[in-house]
């Protein structure tokens, strides 16, 4: 019965990314939005569903473990997974303004609550902050969406009015396939979710190792199949913005609605403190070299950011069976492959030709 619920939530869940990613894309054309601010918004919010879903879920059930864990795995598979796979499918073009405002406001939400966690816990005075940000952020998308498509209204001839009206009588259709690939997505994760769980608990893994691997992975898998398949669709911004939005909101609206609705502080473990935590702020500030350089994200660095992501699992794994390798396996990523791909980023991200893509 278990694998039989794995293998319907995975069909649900490639089924909705395609009628999102195309409803998406058709509903940005008609009200003249771009494919990233689209991918920032309503695919990065209905992406980000199930996240918030099992992190409110787990908080009212006193799982706190699996509330915290859940978000923090899943901007860490957010960022290394997916944006990796994605670009070893197709090298990912990144937009100006991902690596000027989207970019560092996921560095900046993730700061924020690296501060607010380091007193052991997330009460309903944090809930309410992160919550109220949520709702700026979209606002400001919003209007900034606007005065850009009203910008570009201006400079278009009249001639382009008879299509945009075209494409804003399909606006229903648009809408029914937003909200049927965000249902499919929703149920989809729901059922993979439950069968890993089902499988992690009978091989005895912890709450929290199960909120920061099978949990987060599995409620990630939405943006796993919007993501990609926005890249083989060609809408590789909204690839990109799906990733970085739904990184946004998992911090502020899945974080501060679980500390808002839980009837204690959100307790934060030891272990997610002193480390999970910083694997999540350092794979944000990663994000900052890998697209200065030359303004995507190409074949050779998505491997990088995958194979990062299997270190930080296998890490996860050793420690919770407490293995014999883990002190090696610790020793050979700290001493020779992270300073190894600091240095390498860097030299990319200094060298003229990554100043100059910026600038463009």
């Amino acid at each position: 019965m278990t694998i039989v619920l794995f293998i319907a939530g995975l069909v649900l869940l490639v089924a909705g990314a395609e009628l999102l990613v195309r409803g998406a894309s058709r509903l940005a054309a008609a009200f003249g939005m771009s494919p990233l601010v689209i991918g920032l918004t309503v695919v990065a919010f209905g992406t980000s569903a199930p996240e918030i879903a099992i992190s409110v879920g787990a908080s009212l059930n006193g799982q706190t473990d699996v509330a915290v864990g859940n978000v923090v795995g899943s901007n860490i598979f957010n960022v290394l997974f997916i944006l990796g796979a994605s670009a070893l499918i197709v090298p990912l073009a990144v937009a100006r303004q991902v690596i000027r405002q989207e970019v560092p406001v996921m560095i900046g939400a993730s700061l924020l609550l690296l501060a607010l966690i380091l007193d052991g816990s997330l009460d309903r005075l944090d809930g309410t902050l992160l919550t109220l940000l949520v709702f700026a952020y979209l606002a400001f998308l919003v209007v900034q969406s606007r005065r850009e498509a009203q910008a570009a209204a201006d400079r278009a001839v009249r001639g382009a009015a008879p299509e945009r009206k075209a494409q804003a009588a399909g606006l229903p259709l648009q809408v029914a396939l937003i909200v049927g690939g965000l249902v499919a997505l929703v149920f989809g994760a729901r059922m993979l979710v439950e069968a890993a769980v089902d499988f992690a608990r009978a091989l005895g893994v912890s709450e929290l190792v199960i909120g920061l691997t099978i949990v987060a992975a599995g409620t990630s898998l939405p943006e796993v199949a919007a993501s990609i398949t926005a890249a083989l669709r060609g809408e590789r911004d909204m690839a990109v913005g799906n990733v970085v939005g739904s990184n946004i909101l998992n911090i502020l609206a899945c974080l501060g609605l679980a500390s808002l609705v839980s009837p204690a502080p959100l307790a934060i473990a030891p272990s997610v403190l002193n480390f999970d935590i910083w694997v999540m702020l350092a794979a944000a500030l990663a994000c900052l070299p890998v697209l200065v350089t030359g303004r995507e994200i190409a074949r050779w660095e998505g491997a990088i950011l995958v194979g990062y992501y299997l270190a930080y699992a296998a890490y996860l794994i050793l420690a919770a069976q407490q293995h014999d390798a883990l002190a090696a396996f610790s020793d050979i990523m700290l001493s020779f492959a992270i300073p190894l791909t600091i240095v390498t980023l860097v030299a990319l991200a200094v060298r003229p030709g990554a100043t100059r893509s910026l600038r463009r």
